[in-house]
């Protein structure tokens, strides 16, 4: 009933940049919490940043200072800026959310947490 789907991720070298976008989209719904989170080949998902509703945010410390997570509720959108890249930032970001959503006539209600499939981000040395 609610999909979320990252985009913006590639190929770039050490010391670059990427935007990642998190699109929400499907029945009736509103985001609560959503986050970040990465996993690199061999290793397990790890967090890497939440933003609550009110703009409050958490960070990872290997990420503290070059990622920045925002959201644009208006577009049900969520956002990572990746500055300062490194080849171990390599891995495949996914965007995970606690929604509320609406699933029936009688908008009866449900909460349920979501991720999208994930999108590769590539640092090469």
């Amino acid at each position: 009933q609610v999909q979320l789907v990252e985009s913006g991720g590639g190929l770039v070298q050490a010391g670059g940049s990427l935007t990642l976008s998190c699109a929400a989209s499907g029945t009736p719904f509103s985001i609560n919490a959503m986050g970040w989170y990465r996993q690199a080949p061999g290793k397990q998902r790890e967090l890497v940043a939440t933003i609550t509703p009110n703009g409050s945010t958490n960070y990872a410390d290997s990420m503290k200072d070059r990622f920045t997570i925002s959201r644009d509720n208006a577009k049900n959108t969520g956002f990572l800026q990746m500055t300062s890249l490194k080849p171990e930032d390599t891995a495949v970001y996914y965007c995970n959310a606690d929604i509320t959503f609406y699933y029936n006539a009688a908008r009866s209600r449900r909460s349920g947490n979501f991720w999208g499939q994930g999108t590769q981000v590539t640092v090469s040395s």
